[in-house]
């Protein structure tokens, strides 16, 4: 799961490079890539500069799509290559960059929805045997009056249609996911699960717990954050790129289990560094204001991060720093952080540590929106609680006794005018600010100028040539 989204660039840099494939022909992209959707996206919209965001595996597509959405527009085409972070997000602010008035995203999602800039999803019609999907579920649910609930992949999207009406007349209780992507979502229907950007209608007696699902698409990050969402439904898959299908294997309680373990880990923490693992989810700003306000009253310090994509040696920068969490869309958000040197958790793991009000159910949140308030999880942070009425906790990893309750908020900061002091004669100003002396006091400096401490010598040449044979040293002939 870390390859994904958490990269040291190993990969490419053993990736083999191979002359480019001809381009495919005008139809073929204008089919895949839905250029008659996205050029109305424009011109009905009036955008004069628009972004065109492509995952590394489109890029060879880039610049031949830019060109006929120019000559189909008129508009001013920007292509975004390299993203900030995860390649399913849309990357806001490469767009802000080169003035966009509108992204348009290519490939797979997360379907995050963004706050500033106007969308249009094109993830890609990859192919899809839809006769041999049919057969794969009805050798998985040979039942006919089995509940399942169809997901897929978004670059699939295209094709349930069709499945759905080989499948529906055999099997009357079977539901299809609808995506929700771009224009506001309407009001939620009674009994309506929406999560994801997907949304399903549930008319089992007893919830969602007495279906199954059942999932277009390859193993990836989507369908293990579905499993551990909805881990009370059995999964089954059918991978297009192998025409199999299959009863999912992963062993959801060992994976929430380990989850749970880096809940034990965070409670234990007393440095958190918060990570900034995306700039354009709508709610992220909230959250981070919200994390902050937890970590304070349960008597935690806390480190805002911005590092782009994590990786082990980014991390590794932070010693001081006990554990991590991830603020990053549902799908980048399980991170799997066991290559790293601190533990990586997600918002929903670290509420469970810090704040009371909140206990496990069995109910696994990816999606951080869901702890914002007004939102179906939020939970109020509780009152504070003196500390000789406190209860006392001890730890399940150290056995050491632990702060469990939530403190009286600290009192407010000084005024920014006593942040401020003269740093040199010429009258500069800088901001004192603890985190930033600690962290500048153990950095290296390089080495030491001693100026006025050491004699003036005069310049030598020193020697020349490769450290494996120096010119002067000579040669030795076999």
């Amino acid at each position: 799961m870390a390859a994904a989204f958490s990269s040291d660039g190993e990969v490419a840099l053993q990736r083999e490079l191979r002359p480019a494939a001809a381009a495919a022909p005008r139809g073929d992209l204008d089919a895949f890539y839905e250029m008659g959707r996205a050029a109305a996206f424009v011109r009905d919209g009036g955008f004069r500069k628009v972004a065109l965001q492509f995952p590394d595996e489109l890029l060879a597509d880039a610049a031949a799509v830019a060109a006929l959405m120019e000559e189909a527009t008129g508009a001013e085409m920007f292509v975004l290559g390299d993203t900030t972070y995860g390649s399913c997000c849309v990357d806001e602010v490469a767009a802000e960059h080169a003035g966009a008035e509108a992204v348009l995203h290519y490939g797979p999602a997360c379907l995050s929805p963004c706050e500033k800039l106007p969308v249009l999803h094109i993830f890609g019609r990859q192919p899809l045997d839809v006769g041999r999907c049919a057969e794969a579920f009805q050798e998985l649910y040979p039942e006919r009056q089995s509940r399942v609930v169809v997901l897929c992949d978004v670059v699939y999207a295209h094709a349930m249609g069709e499945l759905e009406q080989q499948l529906c007349p055999e099997y009357p209780n079977i539901t299809f996911s609808r995506l929700e992507c771009g224009d506001p979502p309407a009001p939620a229907l009674p009994g309506e699960e929406r999560r994801f950007g997907r949304r399903f209608l549930v008319e089992a007696p007893r919830g969602l717990q007495d279906y199954a699902m059942f999932y277009v698409g390859a193993e990836g990050l989507a369908l293990t954050s579905f499993m551990l969402t909805w881990n009370r439904c059995p999964f089954s898959s059918f991978d297009p790129t192998t025409g199999r299908g299959r009863r999912e294997t992963l062993n959801v309680n060992r994976a929430l289990m380990r989850r749970l373990y880096l809940v034990e880990r965070a409670r234990d923490a007393r440095v958190v560094g918060i990570l900034v693992g995306t700039l354009g989810v709508a709610g992220y700003l909230a959250l981070l204001q919200r994390l902050r306000e937890l970590l304070r009253r349960a008597g935690k310090r806390s480190y805002t991060l911005a590092v782009g994509k994590p990786n082990p040696a980014k991390l590794a920068n932070f010693p001081e720093v006990d554990i991590f969490v991830l603020v990053a869309c549902a799908q980048n958000s399980l991170l799997d952080s066991s290559d790293f040197y601190r533990p990586v958790v997600t918002p929903y793991e670290l509420e469970l540590a810090c704040n009371p009000a909140r206990e496990w159910t069995g109910n696994y949140l990816t999606d951080f929106r869901d702890l914002l308030p007004g939102a179906c999880a939020h939970m109020e942070l509780p009152p504070a609680v003196p500390a000789a009425e406190a209860i006392p906790d001890v730890s399940l990893i150290t056995g050491e006794m632990r702060a469990a309750h939530l403190c009286d908020p600290p009192a407010s900061q000084p005024p920014s005018s006593t942040t401020l002091a003269c740093r040199d004669q010429s009258w500069a100003l800088t901001e004192i600010s603890p985190a930033a002396s600690f962290l500048e006091s153990r950095s290296w400096r390089g080495l030491e100028q001693q100026l006025g401490q050491t004699p003036v010598s005069k310049a030598v040449q020193g020697r020349r040539g490769i450290a494996i044979a120096y010119e002067d040293e000579g040669c030795e002939q076999p």
